[in-house]
């Protein structure tokens, strides 16, 4: 039941923050402190965060509805929150200095993370 909770939340995280990036690409960044700039900037945006994060969703979302879907979609999570981590850690090494309220959506990626790991690490279907 977790899982398909958890699943859940994360599907509609993925598919309102990747609907819109679609629609509002500049807005969304703006909101994260993030200028969009250059020739394709918007372009850009609107594929990486909204297509992506769309992908994501219906990803998640295949795994409430078909349960061989399950594995995967908390796969696909770890590795995306696990990039996001990685590169979140690499920039601090760097001396890149995030905003408080940017840590806060920091906060939420490292919490999907841990979550989606311990969800599949305790993963054992029917």
């Amino acid at each position: 039941m977790m899982i398909r909770i958890y699943l859940f939340l994360m599907a509609a995280s993925f598919l309102a923050f990747g609907i819109w990036s679609l629609l509002d690409p500049t807005g969304m960044a703006a909101s994260l402190g993030v200028t969009i700039g250059g020739e394709n900037g918007v372009y850009e945006a609107r594929g990486i965060y909204g297509g992506v994060s769309l992908g994501a969703g219906f990803l998640a979302l295949s795994g409430l509805i078909r349960p061989r879907m399950v594995r995967p979609a908390l796969w696909f999570i770890t590795t995306y929150m696990g990039g996001y981590m990685f590169a979140r850690i690499a920039g601090l090494i760097a001396r890149d200095v995030p905003s408080s309220r940017f840590l806060t959506f920091v906060g939420f990626e490292m919490g999907c993370l841990v979550i989606a790991i311990v969800l599949l690490t305790a993963y054992r279907p029917k």
